[in-house]
């Protein structure tokens, strides 16, 4: 019962952070503009990027693939995957869909710290790739920051990671538990896979780089000034932030992050705000066939 209404509670918080954020971005902008920028994207340009997302996706699967322990059927991973994104997308701050993927998955591999762990470094790489991303970008895109107090967000994020991740991997917090020593087992013995590894970030850089076609597909359409260098630093930086756990699904969060990075470069806050609506309204689009999948995966589950 305690547990169930700490989830609520941290919902409502959630909810709260998204609801005042959307309400701070609205405040100052246009809603009616907002709409007219939206609906003149048209539905062919929201498919096409649906379809890139769902293509990552595809890419993200065997990048998973690839750091698991044991081998599973790539359709039986993708449909895991897209049902994760379904969830994620469509069930926010209620369940993840990495704890989905983990949970169905863990019922056919029956070793939970493995499964876990697979998840975890899936995840963890995509990140990995995308920081390099942006540090890489970084000093050739300082003017764009023009001597804003958001210049120097970048290498703070970059630091920040490296920092955790050092103390992460080498103190191995929580190993006196046994499902974190064999949570540790794994990334010792992925270690040793080197040609994994690299290729696991090969395919991060890959699926990373989609992510800003999408975007800047989108920036196209609407008719943006938004270069591909900016967006590799400004990108990362707006994942980081929407990806903390302090809104539902980053709503509100992204979307301020937008406004204040594009406003470096002269983007009305209407046109950032659209842009990042967007771009959520795409992967939306783009996460319903794992509705399908659950659907699907649950029906076969029953006939076992």
């Amino acid at each position: 019962m305690a547990r169930a209404s700490n989830k609520i509670y941290i919902f409502a918080l959630k909810l709260a952070v998204s609801g005042a954020s959307l309400f701070l971005i609205f405040r100052k902008t246009d809603i009616a503009h907002v709409a007219y920028i939206l609906r003149s994207i048209g539905m062919t340009s929201f498919l096409a990027v649906s379809a890139v997302y769902i293509f990552s996706q595809l890419l993200s699967t065997i990048r998973w693939r690839m750091l698991m322990t044991d081998r599973f059927p790539v359709r039986k991973l993708f449909s895991l995957y897209m049902i994760g994104a379904f969830f994620s997308t469509f069930l926010p701050g209620l369940i993840g869909g990495d704890a989905i993927r983990a949970y169905y998955l863990n019922k056919d591999a029956r070793k939970i710290s493995a499964t876990l762990a697979s998840v975890f470094m899936d995840r963890y790489v995509g990140f990995v790739s995308l920081m390099t991303i942006g540090i890489a970008a970084f000093p050739f895109s300082l003017g764009s920051f023009a001597g804003s107090p958001y210049t120097w967000l970048m290498p703070v994020i970059f630091v920040s990671f490296v920092v955790a991740s050092i103390l992460f991997f080498s103190l191995k917090l929580g190993k006196r538990f046994r499902i974190m020593t064999e949570f540790y087992d794994y990334f010792s013995l992925l270690w040793k896979r080197k040609g994994t590894i690299a290729s696991a970030f090969a395919f991060s850089v890959v699926i990373q780089s989609m992510n800003f076609f999408m975007v800047i597909l989108l920036a196209w359409r609407m008719g943006l000034p938004v270069s591909l260098l900016q967006l590799a630093v400004f990108l990362p930086i707006v994942i980081t932030i929407s990806s903390l756990p302090i809104s539902i699904s980053g709503i509100g969060v992204r979307e301020g992050a937008f406004v204040i990075l594009l406003g470096l470069i002269s983007v009305s806050p209407e046109a950032a705000t659209s842009l990042s609506l967007s771009w959520f309204f795409s992967v939306v689009i783009g996460s319903l066939p794992g509705l399908a999948f659950y659907v699907l995966h649950d029906r076969e589950r029953k006939k076992e």
